[in-house]
């Protein structure tokens, strides 16, 4: 629309893992070609627990609060109709599951998922002109760290391209501080349990250590002070491969559009984060405002 030729435009995304056959030799094709993927790296799973540990040596979090944000968003997601892996599952039932890649187990894991999402991008005038209730994309944030394909180059305990991806929504908004003054819930990325508190650290709601006071006060769950993943995320949902982000995206837009009135002053938006899975080091951000 930027062109000033279009003022109604339909963006789709889609994903059907169900039809992979070598879903390992294809996430193999975004390791560096010359060093890494003649080796047969192992499953992309074993990266993510060597970045769950890496985070947890560093942050000192215990692997009860990966457990407890398994346990949140697999219950969240039974209210959504499209989380097809929601369960009612407990702390205990994470913390006494067989690890599947050390420190992770399959409930730490986000399973892939089939999905399709269409959307409708309008200008003002267009968006004005079609419906009374539009959703405003305030912000977006697209960041790749340089040497995402070589494992050696990662910087394994962090994520710098969700906060620079972060940066950038909050830049184009106009927006700054923390996402919770002037947001009133996040979808972040969540496809590993740790990734959520990574996310709320990168995205600058909270340090790994106010993250599970947060956790352990309830005020992340659906109905707390400040909820994120309240669909459930993809730990609920599945993981679309490239559909991700825009499964995020709609889940923040209908959520947004049910608050109605609830919505406090100042915080009538929400923080999408999606990442694109290892071994890449690809983010994005959205900011969605009513």
């Amino acid at each position: 629309m930027r062109t000033g030729y279009f003022d109604l435009v339909a963006v789709e995304a889609h994903a059907k893992p169900s039809d992979i056959a070598t879903m390992k030799g294809v996430l193999d094709m975004a390791l560096d070609p010359l060093y890494l993927r003649p080796l047969n790296p192992p499953n992309p799973h074993f990266l993510g627990g060597l970045m769950a540990n890496a985070f947890l040596a560093r942050t000192g979090v215990g692997r009860e609060t990966l457990a407890m944000v398994a346990a949140k968003n697999k219950n969240a997601g039974l209210s959504n109709p499209r989380a097809g892996h929601a369960a009612p599952v407990t702390v205990g039932d994470v913390l006494s599951a067989k690890p599947v890649v050390d420190p992770l187990t399959w409930y730490d894991i986000a399973p892939f998922s089939d999905a399709a999402i269409v959307m409708l991008v309008a200008s003002e005038e267009a968006a004005r002109r079609h419906t009374d209730t539009p959703v405003w994309i305030e912000g977006v944030g697209w960041s790749t760290e340089s040497g995402t394909g070589s494992l050696a180059w990662h910087q394994w305990d962090a994520m710098p391209s969700i906060r620079m991806a972060v940066d950038m929504a909050k830049a184009m908004a106009g927006l700054s501080g923390k996402p919770q003054t002037f947001t009133s819930f996040a979808e972040l990325e969540d496809r590993y349990s740790f990734m959520e508190i990574l996310s709320m650290e990168e995205a600058g709601i909270a340090s790994a250590e106010e993250a599970y006071s947060m956790l352990e006060a309830g005020d992340t769950e659906p109905t707390g002070s400040y909820p994120v993943n309240p669909s459930g995320g993809s730990l609920a949902a599945g993981v679309a491969l490239e559909a991700t982000g825009g499964c995020r995206v709609l889940e923040a837009y209908e959520r947004l559009l049910s608050m109605g009135e609830e919505i406090e002053p100042g915080r009538e938006r929400a923080l999408v984060v999606s990442w694109r899975g290892p071994p890449t080091r690809t983010a994005m951000a959205v900011i969605l405002g009513v």
